[in-house]
């Protein structure tokens, strides 16, 4: 008969357990101001988040947010801190293989902190997909798409600067898409501001803007007119309030496209009922994980409403993990966004993203499909070489 310690042993091995859950920030450079209407940023903060199994394996995920505070209610420091605090603690000691189970267990235990459980979800899946060898959109059903269109983000605040930025885009064939950020002048100067941009690239390039619900109502009725005459394809989230959307897209016939308004599956489904969007920005973060942005995917899909993968400027591991969730998606009609590493002038992977021809490539290899360069996140952690350097210097 075996002891309780060997049958422990047994089990262990046949269910590789959590034994230790790390975080880490990263603080890299982009290359240039990237000016919202809520912040500009100069400088991108990764919390990655690595997960330690008991049979060797670890998987990495990343929570990332714009501008810290800025842009929603969670940061980088404070996902360091809730997952430190409070999510490791429920993790530790349990079976890494059953995902779903143990993020179900953690959303008990804690509430809200949808960018945080996003980020361990995506650790958990890369490491069990790295333990069967098996991508992570295979874990999730399945891709039906191998590559993504990538749409880039025209964000500099200056209008012959975007334009000489989109047709270097173009000449490299990098992106095609440019989604102008704009909200934080007046309506006159970011209607001049679009309208000279979208003449420049003529039939070259497609234009989109982002609001970042900077508009009134009453702002929004002029401003989706102008931006429609304009040649304009979509407009995003220019106001707050899902009502206001709603009459907004029943008005206009320029796609009118929800983000902050989506919180996960729940939000979701309120907004497909009124309708309050004709197509969705699903965010693997703002979903709270990969599962329930597949969820959102899958309401808006039920309710006709079409779809488009964004960011929240993640690194690699967060963006690579947005891809294998958008992969599978029956339908992509709208691209995705997902430059975020191209906006940072430092690589921390060993094997840099491909992007080419105008479209991201989702990788076939074992989990995420990359790895991490722990040499450059060493010298660019918070706490790193390059702090070290700098006070020595």
């Amino acid at each position: 008969m075996k002891t309780s310690s060997t049958h422990l042993a047994l089990s262990a091995s046949l269910h590789p357990l959590v034994e230790r859950v790390e975080t880490i920030l990263v603080d890299l450079p982009t290359i240039r101001p990237h000016k919202l209407s809520v912040t500009t940023l100069n400088g991108q903060t990764l919390m990655l988040v690595k997960v330690h199994c008991s049979d060797g394996v670890v998987g990495i995920g990343e929570g990332t947010t714009i501008g810290g505070l800025a842009y929603g209610g969670e940061s980088p420091e404070g996902m360091k801190l809730a997952i430190d605090t409070y999510f490791a603690p429920v993790m530790v000691g349990q079976d890494a293989t059953r995902i779903r189970a143990l993020m179900t267990r953690v959303g008990k235990m804690v509430k809200d902190n949808r960018f945080a459980k996003n980020a361990i979800e995506t650790a958990l899946l890369d490491a069990h997909g790295k333990r069967i060898g098996q991508p992570v959109s295979e874990l999730l059903g399945g891709r039906l798409r191998d590559r993504l269109p990538v749409a880039w983000t025209l964000a500099s605040g200056d209008t012959a600067r975007d334009i000489a930025e989109a047709e270097k885009m173009l000449d490299l064939k990098r992106h095609k898409i440019f989604k102008l950020k704009i909200g934080a002048k007046s309506l006159s100067a970011d209607i001049a501001h679009v309208s000279a941009i979208k003449r420049a690239l003529g039939d070259r390039g497609a234009v989109r803007v982002d609001v970042n619900m900077a508009w009134s109502e009453t702002e929004a009725v002029y401003g989706m007119d102008a931006l429609a005459a304009a040649g304009c394809e979509l407009v995003e989230q220019p106001v707050a309030s899902s009502q206001a959307l709603s009459r907004l897209m029943h008005r206009f016939q320029v796609a009118l496209m929800a983000d902050e308004s989506l919180k996960g599956p729940e939000s979701a489904f309120e907004l497909a009922k009124i309708p309050g969007a004709d197509v969705f920005a699903v965010k693997i973060a703002q979903s709270g994980g990969l599962f329930n942005a597949q969820r959102v995917a899958s309401i808006a899909d039920a309710a006709g409403i079409e779809l488009y993968g964004g960011t929240m400027l993640e690194g690699a591991f967060g963006t690579i993990a947005s891809a294998h969730a958008f992969s599978t998606f029956e339908k992509l009609q709208w691209g995705t966004e997902l430059f975020g590493p191209l906006l940072l002038t430092e690589e921390i992977l060993i094997r840099p993203l491909d992007y080419s021809d105008f479209e991201l490539t989702v990788p076939d290899g074992p989990g995420l499909g990359i790895e991490l360069d722990e040499e450059r996140v060493a010298f660019f952690a918070r706490d790193g070489l390059r702090k070290t350097i700098s006070i020595v210097g």
